[in-house]
C-alpha cells in the first residue's frame, strides 16, 4: 500500500517531519511518501497563503494518481483543497483537522484545540462546524508560535504548546488536538507531560486512510466528488487542464 502525504507548503524540512509522523504509524507493508509542491508559499498562515497553495497541493494529488498511490493525506489543519483533491483522486483523501476531530470526539466527551497563531482560530471554528463536532469543541487557543518556529527549540514553541494544552484541559476538556501539521512530532511528549490525551492528525489521518483502503473504501463519485468535467484552462493553470482520460483516473477507471 502507497499512501501520499502532502505538505501544502513548501518547506522541506517541515515534510520531512511531516512524513517521519506518518511513517511511525504505518502498519508492515505501507509505503508513507511524504512530498510538497513545487510551488506556493514556504508555510500557511493565511486566507491568502491557502488560497494560494491550492494549486501546488492538487499538483501532488495528480502526480500521486498518475503513480498509483492508493490513499491521500492533505497535511494541512486548514484542510485547503480537500473537495478538489476528492474530485480528482481515485483512493481516499484525508485532511488532517478532519481526522483529528473525529479521533478525538471517540477519547472523552469535549476537546480542544491548540493551534499556532491566533488569527488561525477561525479557520479551526469553522471545521469543527463542518464536520459536525462544533458542540464537542470547548476551545480554541493558540500559543502564537508562526508555524516554521515550530521546528526550533530555542523558540520555546514546545514548551508553550505544553502551557496552551494544561489549559485545555483545566477549562474542562478531556482530549487536545494538536492545529497544525508542524506539530505532529510534539505529540507524544506533549501528551506525556499533561498526562492527558493529545491528537496528531498527521498519525490519525496516516492510519484512517491506511484503513480505508483495507477496507476497499473509497470517495464516492455519484455525485458531489464526481470528477471535474474537462474544458479549457488558461495562464499559469494551463498544466492543470483535465481531459476526458484524466478525468476518468479520478473516477476509478
Amino acid at each position: 500500500m502507497r499512501i501520499r502525504v502532502v505538505n501544502p507548503n513548501t518547506t522541506a524540512s517541515m515534510t520531512a517531519a511531516v512524513g517521519r509522523a506518518a511513517a511511525a504509524v504505518a502498519g508492515p507493508g505501507t509505503l508513507v511518501e511524504a512530498v510538497q509542491p513545487s510551488m506556493g508559499p514556504a508555510s500557511i498562515e493565511s486566507h491568502y497563503e491557502e488560497a494560494l497553495a491550492v494549486p501546488g497541493l492538487l499538483e501532488q494529488v495528480l502526480a500521486g494518481e498518475q503513480q498509483g498511490v492508493d490513499a491521500t493525506v492533505v497535511a494541512c489543519f486548514g484542510d485547503p483543497g480537500i473537495d478538489a483533491a476528492r474530485e480528482i483522486a481515485r483512493g481516499p483523501v484525508i485532511g488532517i483537522a478532519e481526522c483529528a476531530f473525529h479521533t478525538a470526539a471517540l477519547l472523552g466527551r469535549r476537546f480542544g484545540v491548540v493551534t499556532t497563531l491566533a488569527r488561525t482560530t477561525g479557520r479551526a471554528y469553522e471545521l469543527a462546524d463542518r464536520y459536525g463536532c462544533a458542540s464537542l469543541l470547548t476551545e480554541v487557543r493558540a500559543c502564537e508560535v508562526p508555524v516554521l518556529q515550530l521546528e526550533h527549540p530555542a523558540s520555546g514553541a514546545r514548551e508553550l504548546v505544553v502551557d496552551e494544552c494544561r489549559r485545555v484541559i483545566a477549562n474542562g476538556a478531556d482530549a487536545v488536538v494538536l492545529g497544525c501539521a508542524g506539530m505532529a512530532e510534539l505529540c507524544a511528549s506533549v501528551a506525556a507531560e499533561i498526562g492527558a490525551p493529545v491528537v496528531d492528525g498527521v498519525s490519525a489521518a496516516t492510519l484512517l486512510a491506511e484503513s480505508l483502503v483495507r477496507l476497499g473504501l473509497t470517495t464516492g463519485k455519484h455525485g458531489e466528488y464526481a470528477p471535474p468535467p474537462p474544458k479549457r484552462f488558461t495562464g499559469a493553470l494551463a498544466s492543470f487542464e483535465l481531459d476526458a482520460a484524466r478525468a476518468m483516473v479520478g473516477a476509478g477507471a
